[in-house]
């Protein structure tokens, strides 16, 4: 080989440095989703309270049978829920369990339906167990989840006042089933839920039921209407239920909100054509200082039937509360409140002599209600 001629070896190298360099990846312009692992967070709560009834109940047991999530027991340092839970949020993928133990736990899951494999007392510490998936404007959850009916709910520092309406408390805080929820933009939505029933997690029927939602939420104007369509009888009876739910809040004034809601219902039920109820209410919360506010809320509740209070009878009521928040995850309230029916169901310190509560027809009730939450 000649001096001036070049050797393989060089040739190789000198072809490849020639070579242009492959240009860079192109950056996705899709950002990738955080990991699943990122998005748990933990949430929980305590929320515990001390009344007074002037009533002096018997059997220490405020409000009506079946009621009362939020201030059960009379005269006692109570827990009304100590809740404990984690969430994802969906990217696409998103769940969320919410354990609850206490007084209004109890209370919420009382009329689940008994049979194999569910009851009260298999689902009683379970607030919240679902799954979901996002993409674009559908958002889909499966599972058990809070209503889509109503005003108020069942944590009480999301609400205006401590103890719950009774509107709140006789319509579902929590259902199980499939919803699906359309944002057609910024301010209107639209729900389908397709549910086991009225409040229950098993069901005492074969028959499904049908939820709707049309919400719209505005700077300063936020409403929804929403229904229920379903059988509500055990099985072999008639008893188809229809419900119809419309809440809306206004913002008067930086420091004065006002909501207003109204509910009305029937239900085939056997021996009757009908059975019907309907209630409404008016809310007020004014800021009196940046951790000070006042509320008040003013209701009536129709149950012309018996189905839903066991009993025919006008419900009414008037409710005041001062809530004070020291701290971002500190909610104090002082709540007094009046109910009255046109029958006597509330218990009284006199006993009958199988040693039951002697009943009148009004309330009256003071209480103290702190909920710390993260």
């Amino acid at each position: 080989m000649s001096l001036l001629e070049p050797s393989p070896l060089l040739l190789s190298l000198l072809l490849q440095q020639a070579e242009p360099s492959p240009p860079p990846a192109e950056a996705s312009s899709q950002p990738e989703s955080p990991s699943f692992f990122s998005r748990l967070r933990p949430e929980g709560g305590v929320d515990v309270y001390y009344g007074h009834n002037f009533n002096r109940p018997a059997n220490a047991a405020n409000f009506i049978p079946g009621t009362g999530t939020s201030f059960k027991r009379d005269d006692e340092v109570a827990l009304n829920l100590v809740s404990l839970g984690v969430s994802v949020k969906p990217a696409p993928v998103g769940m969320k369990v919410l354990l609850g133990f206490g007084t209004g736990a109890e209370v919420v899951h009382a009329a689940e339906p008994e049979g194999i494999a569910t009851g009260p007392d298999l689902w009683r510490f379970l607030q919240q167990a679902s799954l979901s998936y996002a993409t674009g404007p559908l958002t889909l959850e499966a599972g058990l989840y809070p209503s889509h009916i109503g005003f108020e709910s069942f944590q009480s520092q999301l609400n205006w006042t401590y103890t719950r309406s009774w509107m709140g408390e006789l319509s579902p805080y929590y259902q199980t089933g499939l919803k699906g929820t359309w944002a057609f933009d910024d301010a209107w939505s639209a729900q389908l839920h397709v549910l086991n029933g009225w409040q229950t997690i098993g069901d005492n029927n074969h028959g499904l039921a049908l939820g709707t939602q049309v919400a719209y939420a505005g700077e300063r104007l936020s409403a929804s209407f929403n229904t229920f369509v379903g059988e509500e009888g055990t099985e072999g009876e008639d008893g188809l239920r229809l419900f119809a739910d419309i809440v809306a809040t206004y913002a008067v004034t930086e420091s004065l909100r006002l909501a207003a809601t109204a509910d009305a219902g029937t239900q085939r039920i056997p021996g009757a054509e009908r059975a019907w109820w309907y209630g409404a209410g008016l809310n007020a919360r004014v800021q009196l200082a940046e951790p000070v506010a006042l509320a008040a809320r003013v209701e009536a509740y129709r149950d012309a039937d018996g189905l839903m209070t066991g009993v025919t009878q006008t419900l009414t009521g008037g409710t005041l509360t001062l809530e004070a928040r020291p701290s971002d995850v500190l909610v104090l309230k002082l709540e007094a409140r009046h109910d009255r029916s046109t029958a006597d169901v509330f218990a009284t310190h006199e006993t009958t002599a199988d040693g039951a509560p002697v009943p009148k027809d009004s309330e009256t009730l003071v209480v103290l209600g702190a909920t710390a939450f993260f």
